[in-house]
C-alpha cells in the first residue's frame, strides 16, 4: 500500500464520528464533514497521480 492510500483511509476513518454528528442537524460536524470531504478528494487525486506513474514506468520500481 502506498502512504498515501494509508493517509486516505485514516482520512475517512477520521471523519466518521462527524458524519454520524451531521446527521443529527450538528451544522459545526457538517463544516468538518465538508473540510474532511475536501482532504479525502486530493488525496485520492494523488493516489490516481502515483498508480498513472507505476502503470507508465512499467511497474513496480
Amino acid at each position: 500500500m502506498t502512504q498515501n492510500y494509508e493517509a486516505l483511509v485514516a482520512a475517512v476513518e477520521a471523519v466518521r464520528d462527524d458524519v454520524e454528528k451531521a446527521k443529527t442537524g450538528n451544522k459545526a460536524a457538517t463544516s468538518r464533514v465538508r473540510k474532511g470531504m475536501q482532504d479525502v478528494k486530493n488525496l485520492a487525486q494523488d493516489i490516481r497521480k502515483e498508480m498513472l506513474e507505476l502503470r507508465d514506468s512499467g511497474g513496480v520500481s
